[in-house]
């Protein structure tokens, strides 16, 4: 077993990491939620692990009544929130109960959202069942919804009370989600840790093909790497934890165009957004040429996206930057880019020219 504090004050929290969790998941949460009811909300796709956490809770006097929702990004609208909302008070949950979130980046961000409104927020707690929401969405208390103007552009820092990951879940995910996933892991190493990049370049086949060590590991890293960028800057006003944002300019972008769709995976979408925000640095002189092509080598090498072409976008470059133009991070009508001197290290750029953009993406090979 692996713990990780995500040291936030009174706010602090554990994400525990450990092989069989799930079925041992009612004994950790019996301190925290009492003998209360406990709402869980799930995607329509993990009705397995679903029927194994409610055995668990019943296991440890705990009952349980689950809330299905609709698999997939367009679960993160304003219809749905409405609709879980009032599933949720129709529940009577109150102030000082927790609501537990079962599934992907999707229930984990939809979950945390409405209880931060709830009855002017109540608890939550984030049970992640795909390698993306291990490693990166079910840490940091980032929630919210999409809207036609883009993603998660309405929602609320909300952080849970505890994070629970087992990464035997991993073993009916999906090859397409598990590589999404990895786009994440490979991230950390890209923003500040060159050595996590080349373990990942010797050991990313493995975890792939479902290596339990090189899994493990690979999360337990990727949880530490964000919970201290978390601690230090959790509501990204110093400029720290927008690290984390490596790729999701371009990638979101991206993610627009295909219109939140399974089209292209978020994961998938923040892999070429990381080969472009390398591609754009080294075409400006900001990091060596061969850096950019080692990281699209190892996403090709990984089977994910390496820029436009890969990811199945061929908009003109005005639309891409036009979805840009929405980004929550926009200040003072300019967006502050992820771009890198080298893998690992990435810094944060607030005059980026958008022309310069609009340059670069025209001549991406489509």
């Amino acid at each position: 077993m692996t713990i990780v504090q995500v040291a936030l004050g009174t706010r602090s929290y554990d994400v525990v990491i450990e092989a069989g969790l799930l079925t041992r998941a009612g004994e950790r949460l019996a301190p925290l939620v009492g003998k209360r009811r406990v709402p869980i909300v799930a995607d329509a796709n993990v009705g397995a692990h679903l029927a194994t956490l409610r055995s668990s809770l019943t296991a440890a006097g705990i009952e349980s009544e689950a809330i299905i929702i609709p698999a997939g990004e367009k679960s993160k609208s304003w219809a749905t929130l409405e609709s879980l909302t009032d599933q949720l008070l129709a529940m009577g949950v109150e102030r000082g109960d927790h609501v537990v979130a079962l599934g992907g980046g999707v229930i984990g961000d939809l979950v945390g959202f409405a209880t931060a409104i709830l009855k002017r927020g109540c608890g939550f707690v984030q049970i992640p069942t795909t390698l993306l929401s291990q490693v990166d969405s079910s840490v940091g208390g980032k929630t919210g919804i999409n809207t036609r103007a883009g993603k998660n552009l309405i929602g609320a820092f909300h952080q849970p009370k505890v994070v629970l990951i087992d990464p035997s879940v991993l073993d009916t995910l999906p090859l397409r989600e598990l590589r999404a996933g990895y786009a994440e892991v490979v991230k950390y190493g890209l923003i500040d840790d060159a050595d996590f990049f080349a373990w990942c370049e010797a050991n990313g086949e493995r975890l792939l093909a479902g290596d339990p060590a090189a899994r493990e590991y690979a999360i337990a890293h990727s949880v530490a790497a964000k919970a201290r960028i978390v601690g230090e800057d959790e509501f990204e006003t110093l400029g720290r934890r927008a690290l984390l944002n490596l790729g999701h300019t371009f990638g979101h972008a991206l993610e627009a165009e295909a219109g939140f769709s399974d089209k292209l995976l978020h994961g998938e979408a923040v892999a070429a957004g990381c080969a472009l925000a390398f591609g754009y640095s080294a075409a400006h002189g900001l990091c060596p040429i061969e850096d950019a092509v080692r990281v699209a080598a190892h996403w090709q090498a990984a089977g994910l996206p390496s820029g436009l072409a890969a990811a199945g976008i061929d908009a003109p470059a005005e639309r891409l930057v036009e979805h840009m133009r929405h980004d929550k991070k926009a200040s003072g009508g300019n967006i502050p880019f992820l771009l890198a001197r080298g893998i690992g290290q990435t810094y944060l750029d607030k005059q980026v020219s958008l022309d310069d953009v609009r340059e670069f993406l025209a001549i991406q090979p489509r």
